[in-house]
This record gives C-alpha cells, structure tokens and sequence, in this order.
C-alpha cells in the first residue's frame, strides 16, 4: 500500500535531499527530486523560506538554496519524533 507522505514529512524530504548535497542546490533539480508538483513545491518553497528553514544565496548569477541552522535543527529533531512514534508503533 502506497501511503501519502504528510506535510512534515514533504518538508523532511526537501531539506534532507539539500544536505544530501552537500548543503547546496539549484532550485530545478531540487524540485524534481523532491517528487512534487511545481505548484505544491512552490507553497512549500515559500514556507521554508518564511520560516527561515532555507536560505537563497546566489553566487556567480546562479541561485542555490542552502539549509539554515534552524534547517539542519529540524532535521534532527524530526528523525528523533520518527524513532519515537517507530519505537512505539504510533
């Protein structure tokens, strides 16, 4: 059965496929690796950026989004909750 990922787990998946990358990346194949819908990608682009998860920096005219200390933060605490509701099969 193929299950839905939830919001935090959307917003999980982005920011870790940044760090993946050594903590920078283009807009373009961050939204195809984060398998959403350029619209959907967009809402969430727009939050991580309002809440200060992701930050642009642009470098030589080319735009990269890199994770922000509260980026990496939510990273961790986020795979702590998962093993918490795993450990106890929430």
């Amino acid at each position: 059965m193929n299950k839905k990922r939830d919001r935090l787990a959307v917003i999980y998946d982005i920011l870790d496929i940044i760090r993946q990358h050594h903590n920078s990346m283009k807009l373009t194949p961050l939204l195809r690796s984060a398998n959403l819908s350029s619209n959907s990608f967009s809402d969430y682009y727009s939050e991580l950026i309002s809440k200060e998860l992701v930050k642009e920096i642009v470098d030589d005219g080319h735009k990269y989004v890199t994770l922000t200390d509260k980026g990496f933060k939510y990273l961790e605490k986020y795979k702590l909750i998962s093993g918490f509701i795993e450990e106890f099969e929430l």
